[in-house]
């Protein structure tokens, strides 16, 4: 039975585009999956720490060695790590913040890239865990940072999400870049309309 890990990391709630559009993308795949578990994450409303050095130095403790306080600190962590282990597929909807990931996906992501669980070392080189994975991004941006614009090389947020899940073994992605929605505060265009393209790469996608 497949699973879908649908995460959110905006704080716009349902002015988000980037969430209209992971919505899209979940109903489209619970239809062509009718059998299928989606697991939901909106971590604006979790409470995701910052990584410490007492965090550092539990993650680096075998886990069999690990004390009480170490295993506490690792909680969270174990059960984002699980989330991405048990699903086949991920969704991601994404804002664009100063160019870049919002603050609160950096941490999540601090917390699952971790030495022995999504990615480990092989002789020196490193070899990512979470393989045979499909994810893709759903990046809303006010401007327009696609690849054929001026504006192109001011995107850090899609080379950043490709690396890192790259570097965890997902090569299987595809990125949304849903840019320009600053039509659709202005009243440029309706925000069916700047959805509809991207609705249809989503739906080529789960096809």
């Amino acid at each position: 039975m497949p699973t879908l890990l649908h995460l959110d990391s905006s704080p716009a709630g349902d002015a988000s585009i980037s969430r209209h559009l992971t919505a899209q993308f979940v109903a489209k795949w619970q239809a062509a999956n009718p059998t299928g578990t989606v697991i939901t994450r909106d971590i604006t409303t979790m409470q995701i720490p910052p990584v410490s050095q007492a965090w550092i130095a539990a993650r680096m403790t075998p886990a069999d060695a690990r004390t009480t306080e170490q295993k506490e600190l690792l909680t969270l962590s174990d059960s984002l790590i699980a989330d991405l282990k048990s699903a086949d597929e991920y969704v991601f909807g994404v804002p664009m913040y100063n160019f870049g990931i919002p603050a609160i996906l950096k941490l999540w992501i601090d917390q699952i890239a971790r030495p022995g669980e999504t990615f480990s070392y092989v002789n020196g080189t490193p070899a990512g865990l979470l393989t045979d994975k499909k994810a893709t991004f759903v990046i809303a941006s006010g401007g327009d940072y696609s690849p054929e614009t001026a504006m192109a090389s001011y995107n850090y947020t899609a080379p950043y999400l490709k690396a890192v899940f790259g570097f965890l073994g997902v090569t299987d992605t595809l990125l949304i870049n849903a840019g320009g929605a600053m039509a659709v505060a202005f009243g440029k265009i309706d925000l069916p309309t700047f959805m509809q393209p991207h609705i249809e790469s989503i739906h080529q996608r789960i096809q």
